[in-house]
């Protein structure tokens, strides 16, 4: 009996912001936060992707939850976190983004003598998240006018917390806004805090340090911690979609 030829399975189509995230400069970018806390993907979305998620913004269907800053003593803006199912270009990042930092993650944790250990996969991790009671998913996009900024914090929401997260700038700097500058403050040991501006372009990602990061020293590695915010936006309207990988209690 003749038998047909075998057809060949085609492979998955890779999505183009998977294919921007893979071509980073890993080993540069681990460098960068190893040393400062931070570091940058730079043009990881085009202007247009950019637009397109700042859109969404008016989407209610896509959000579980809308936070005014002012009513909680948070700073002055807004910002919505999305609800599951995740927009495709943020679950994409989310999930692409992860088998580049959990390694990274893992080893600043052995660093700082913190027990927990990160799965090869994001939906490992989440499954992990959701049996402890942390169902509610934490990616947003934030909102600010003139006048408006946010406050230094730290995005916890939980017991389970993965040591990095990263933000997009959606809008463009002197067109779309002007001020809204990302800042950094990191608390060292017996030492005032320091404060980084980080100067980003549309499209550029700033991946940094949630809570704490290991530092080296003469004696060993010493825990740093970090927060994050934005300075008052002068004119304009300047919208950021932010990517936390722990979801919420």
């Amino acid at each position: 009996m003749d038998h047909a030829p075998a057809r060949a399975v085609p492979a998955p189509e890779i999505h183009p912001l998977e294919r921007r995230l893979d071509a980073c400069d890993w080993p540069d970018v681990e460098a960068s936060l190893d040393a400062q806390g931070h570091a940058l993907l730079p043009r990881l979305l085009p202007p247009a992707a950019c637009r397109e998620l700042a859109a969404l913004y008016a989407c209610d269907a896509l959000f579980r939850s809308r936070v005014t800053m002012e009513r909680h003593g948070f700073g002055r803006g807004e910002y919505r976190y999305f609800a599951y199912p995740l927009p495709a270009p943020v679950e994409t990042l989310r999930r692409a983004a992860w088998p580049h930092l959990a390694p990274l993650a893992n080893r600043w944790n052995e660093a700082l003598g913190v027990a927990a250990r990160y799965p090869a996969t994001l939906a490992d991790y989440l499954a992990q998240c959701h049996a402890n009671g942390q169902r509610r998913p934490t990616p947003l996009l934030l909102r600010y006018g003139a006048g408006d900024y946010n406050c230094l914090h730290q995005d916890l929401y939980g017991e389970h917390v993965f040591p990095l997260q990263l933000a997009v700038l959606l809008s463009a700097p002197g067109e779309d806004f002007d001020g809204g500058e990302f800042v950094l403050t990191e608390q060292r040991p017996r030492m005032q805090s320091r404060a980084q501006v980080v100067p980003l372009r549309q499209g550029d990602a700033v991946v940094f340090a949630v809570n704490q990061r290991p530092v080296h020293g003469t004696r060993g590695s010493y825990r740093v911690r970090m927060r994050h915010g934005v300075s008052t936006v002068r004119t304009g309207r300047r919208h950021v979609l932010g990517v936390i990988f722990h979801d919420a209690e």
